[in-house]
């Protein structure tokens, strides 16, 4: 790794799978690699926009290990899904306050998909709450987001592991989360682990061309993990944390 380099690191999408990257960016502060650009997409988003903002790693851990799909979601009357993912505008106001991108510390961008044509959209300014919602938003469970009149949804249908967005925004090498390299679906227990599990079917195969843009590649081993139980945040967590330091360990 070229320390003259301007670093940037791309957090893929995972739903619950995602709290893995906040033990993936502890590894990395730990290797003393300074991240200098970042995106995210879907739940990366999240993680993605708290590390961007300058809140401490411990700090990202514990809104972690508080989540819950009760306290993100709610019910809503929309044609467009069954929940609407709305209470994580609070979450984040609650975080960082009421934000625009262009304020974070760290160059920040999100990727979510129009709906109305397939397209993806860069998110690198306006509403950091909106965005990560939009972002974040599974089809199919959550109802879409409008943004700038156009309708979207989760990145990961166009760019679930935003490497090209990375590089767009300046990154020079790249370091790229995937948390779904090898991934044991099992029976699903409800209709969220039924659409989770179709929804990260369809992306598996173009995720692979993403990936090879990325200058180091850290995939975490989550094959025993589910992608919608939120007790296991904090092995999560941790399984990021392990196999990121073996990966850096062995440059």
């Amino acid at each position: 790794m070229d320390k003259k380099s301007k670093t940037g690191i791309a957090l893929g999408g995972g739903a619950v799978l995602g709290a893995a990257h906040i033990g993936v960016l502890k590894a990395v502060e730990e290797a003393n690699i300074k991240i200098d650009y970042i995106t995210g997409t879907s739940i990366g988003s999240l993680v993605a926009t708290l590390y961007a903002f300058d809140i401490e790693i411990k700090e990202i851990e514990e809104i972690a290990k508080n989540l819950s799909w009760n306290n993100i979601t709610k019910p809503t009357l929309s044609k467009y899904g069954l929940l609407s993912n709305k209470n994580l505008k609070s979450l984040i106001h609650n975080a960082i306050g009421n934000r625009n991108i262009e304020e974070a510390k760290i160059p920040l961008a999100m990727i979510a998909t129009d709906i109305s044509n397939g397209e993806r959209v860069v998110l690198n300014s306006g509403s950091v709450s909106d965005s990560v919602m939009a972002s974040t938003c599974i089809p199919g469970i959550f109802k879409p987001v409008e943004i700038e009149e156009k309708m979207l949804i989760d990145g990961g249908i166009v760019e679930n592991v935003p490497v090209e967005s990375l590089k767009n925004i300046g990154a020079e090498y790249v370091i790229g989360v995937d948390l779904n390299p090898v991934h044991t679906y099992g029976k699903p227990n409800n209709i969220v682990d039924v659409i989770l599990n179709s929804f990260h079917y369809s992306i598996k195969q173009t995720v692979k061309f993403q990936l090879n843009n990325a200058d180091l590649l850290i995939q975490p081993d989550l094959s025993s993990f589910n992608l919608s139980n939120t007790n296991q945040i904090s092995s999560l967590i941790e399984k990021g944390y392990q196999d990121t330091k073996q990966i850096l360990a062995n440059l």
